[in-house]
């Protein structure tokens, strides 16, 4: 019995410990200026797919999607407010994979792709969850599972008509993701068309041109994926993902 008295105690302080922990959060980006995008309980204040037949929900406080949206068209959740400037805090994780091998290329630096000799790409197969978070619309920033980490800006990598600097830019300097399971921290600053990504406290995205990024416009969480017609399985780096503990400060 006595054993008993002393694991309940010590369960008891440590939920005490870590309502404290997530109250002290609130209050430090409350008194940072921060509000809200996510209250922890439904999707007001987000743009839910017409149609999209209850993917995009909320599970134990956490914004859930299992990349099976049945919406037509734009499957990804958008906020309902639009955004200039401003600081973002996002947490996200991948529950797990797709049902398949996907291929995942090593991205270079200079934003080029590892290749052999003959100048082919090198694909080695493996597990990937695939999503991102939409910047103002247009600008995304990814999550995945691919070697040089989160946080990459695919369209702005991937255009070669941008100068070598810019696209180098676009690529994380590291890769700080945690392991697929656990939560991962981005802290996302947009200054005209300037963005920096903290992953996890490191600097992974350090004030990169991204040309072309609205003006304004909403933050938005991405589907990639869903159903292959042939198998009836999801297709490779599906968004099996979440999020959490969502706020921003307008600049």
């Amino acid at each position: 019995m006595k054993t008993n008295k002393i694991l309940l105690t010590s369960v008891c302080f440590l939920c005490i410990n870590l309502g404290a922990v997530l109250a002290q959060d609130k209050c430090i980006y409350e008194k940072e200026g921060y509000t809200k995008l996510f209250n922890g309980e439904d999707l007001s204040g987000w743009i839910i797919p017409q149609g999209d037949n209850g993917h995009w929900s909320v599970i134990d406080g956490v914004i859930d999607y299992d990349a099976r949206s049945e919406a037509n068209g734009n499957k990804s959740l958008m906020s309902e407010k639009e955004y200039m400037d401003f600081q973002l805090h996002v947490e996200w994780r991948f529950k797990g994979y797709g049902d398949h091998l996907f291929k995942l290329p090593t991205i270079l630096p200079n934003g080029e792709y590892l290749r052999d000799e003959e100048g082919n790409i090198i694909e080695p197969l493996g597990p990937n969850s695939d999503s991102g978070i939409l910047l103002k619309r247009v600008g995304q920033t990814n999550l995945w599972c691919w070697s040089v980490g989160s946080g990459e800006l695919w369209s702005v990598r991937n255009n070669k008509d941008l100068p070598t600097e810019v696209r180098a830019g676009a690529v994380p300097s590291s890769n700080q993701d945690n392991p697929v399971g656990l939560w991962n921290a981005f802290d996302i600053t947009v200054v005209g068309e300037r963005i920096t990504i903290k992953n996890n406290g490191i600097v992974v995205i350090n004030n990169a041109l991204y040309p072309g990024l609205n003006v304004k416009g909403p933050i938005g969480f991405q589907h990639h994926g869903g159903i292959n017609p042939e198998t009836g399985k999801l297709n490779g780096a599906s968004s099996l993902v979440q999020f959490r503990n969502i706020w921003i400060k307008e600049l």
